[in-house]
């Protein structure tokens, strides 16, 4: 995530019972009444006959209003004993006492509990509760017209923090091998961030929803009259209302028995389950009681999530391009369409995918043509005749575009990095192409287009650039010259960051070795 004013996080990997970090997360746990939850496994093959090993667990503590009391810990579940973090989970997964948040955490929470459960630890976790989804806030905080129901469009984490924070929520590092230690930074770093950013969200929520005073109004009309409900919302209101007496009864005594301290070991029957207090924790304030009334849910896991659902098996259809389906190989063979042997014009070209679209991003940084699919949503034929029209290699990530039928041989390869720098330098290397430090910043990084011949002055710059890019006023004393994209008509010219980008590249791809 790249927002304006970072703030440094405070990060704790535990990775020992026996650590100082470890004493940090009780303790933080004890004093958090809001929480966020994220899980990262290593990806398995589809139709795995067993759920993915969850390697690391992350809980974001905000111990204050701010988010500068925001406490990020990474549970090391690879070197935790599973027994002695299994009731101290359970505890602040089930609490009362504790808002949990997460986005879609029900399939984190069944490859949470499979994992305990493989580690001896009786049933895993079959629930969390109380709980708000990140996708109940962000439909909430839409701006819809009156009447009209929201769209049934889930939009993913990193779109929704780019459209709430203003900010980028890297994924890059979302499929890589989470069981392999230690950890990199790049790692930690981005396991941090995907819990923090839920608190961020959900402060979003908080400042609106208490500028317009929507749960002040609603508190008044949760709770109609009975003689206007039918019978079977009488019984409900009537059970809902017991149900709150008996947990406000249960609370106050369990202070009682805490200020005797004769055990902080307590169990308290709601409904069928048995559910243990966690210890010392501090209740929730109003406004988040009534946000987990309004807005909040539960996940229970059913004896169905527990095993891994069969896989349909499809019959193989014959291909009718001349390629027999399953035999493409996502190693390079080449020659590539650009070649002068196939009747190409010997300048490498590349489409991108938006699995890959930082690569592409950093192939026009070191000079080389690396186009978007001209839709956001692209279907797979869309892109295969792209590339097939302006011969071009279609790069991506996904296994599945090689399975398809009527792929041309030598118009697709699949990149193997996760990480952008070792992406640029895999595309280099497999495709033999020649970079110099003359071609460094020569495209477009927006577009992917060509600059013009002869570079603007700062006024001819400041002409062009009226009504859709701001020219910096310290620039104006610096005799400076821009340089504007032929197709787009972005302005760039040598400052800093070009400097400084310039001097990246020169550094990935070791040009001065």
């Amino acid at each position: 995530m790249d927002p304006q004013n970072p703030t440094p996080l405070k990060t704790h990997l535990v990775s020992s019972t026996e650590s100082p970090e470890f004493t940090h997360l009780t303790s933080s746990l004890t004093r958090s009444t809001i929480i966020a939850l994220d899980a990262e496994w290593k990806p398995l093959r589809s139709h795995h006959p067993t759920y993915p090993t969850v390697s690391l667990l992350q809980l974001a503590c905000q111990l204050g209003h701010e988010l500068d009391s925001v406490v990020v810990f990474l549970l090391d579940l690879a070197s935790l004993p599973f027994p002695s973090i299994w009731e101290l989970l359970r505890d602040a997964f089930v609490s009362p006492d504790v808002l949990k948040l997460g986005f879609r955490f029900k399939q984190d929470l069944i490859y949470l509990s499979s994992t305990f459960s493989s580690m001896g630890c009786d049933s895993g976790f079959d629930r969390v509760e109380p709980y708000l989804d990140i996708t109940s806030i962000y439909q909430h905080l839409q701006q819809k017209p009156p009447g009209k129901k929201a769209p049934k469009e889930t939009k993913s984490l990193a779109t929704i923090c780019k459209e709430l924070l203003g900010t980028s929520l890297s994924k890059e590092l979302q499929c890589s091998d989470w069981s392999c230690r230690p950890l990199t930074e790049e790692q930690k770093t981005y396991a941090a961030m995907d819990a923090h950013c839920l608190l961020e969200i959900f402060n979003v929520f908080r400042e609106k929803v208490i500028k317009e005073g929507i749960l002040v109004h609603s508190s008044s009309e949760h709770h109609p009259p009975i003689v206007n409900l039918g019978l079977k919302q009488v019984l409900l209101e009537k059970f809902d209302i017991c149900n709150k007496v008996v947990r406000m009864k249960f609370r106050e005594a369990v202070d009682m028995v805490r200020a005797t301290d004769v055990s902080n070991d307590i169990s308290a029957v709601e409904g069928t389950a048995i559910v243990t207090q966690p210890r010392n924790t501090q209740p929730m304030d109003e406004f988040l009681l009534m946000v987990a009334s309004k807005y909040g849910e539960n996940i229970l896991l059913g004896e169905s999530d527990k095993k891994p659902k069969a896989a349909k098996r499809k019959g193989k259809r014959r291909s009718s391009v001349g390629y027999k389906h399953g035999q493409y190989d996502d190693d390079w063979k080449g020659p590539a369409p650009w070649d002068l042997t196939v009747g190409g014009d010997g300048h490498p070209k590349f489409l991108c995918d938006v699995m890959v679209e930082g690569l592409a991003k950093h192939l026009r940084c070191v000079g080389i043509d690396a186009a978007s699919p001209y839709s956001k949503k692209p279907e797979s034929r869309e892109l295969i005749d792209h590339a097939n029209r302006e011969k071009r290699v279609l790069l991506t990530r996904d296994a599945k575009l090689l399975r398809y039928e009527y792929l041309i041989i030598n118009q697709i390869y699949r990149v193997k990095n996760l990480l952008k720098n070792e992406q640029l330098l895999e595309v280099i290397e497999t495709f033999q192409l020649k970079v110099s430090e003359d071609q460094l910043m020569s495209r477009c990084t927006r577009c992917n287009g060509r600059f013009i011949q002869n570079p603007l002055s700062t006024e001819e710059a400041v002409e062009a650039a009226k009504g859709f890019q701001r020219i910096p006023n310290c620039l104006f004393d610096k005799n400076l010259q821009f340089w504007q994209c032929m197709d787009c008509n972005q302005l760039y010219w040598e400052g800093t960051q070009y400097h400084n980008a310039v001097q990246k590249f020169i550094d990935v791809c070791k040009l001065n070795e």
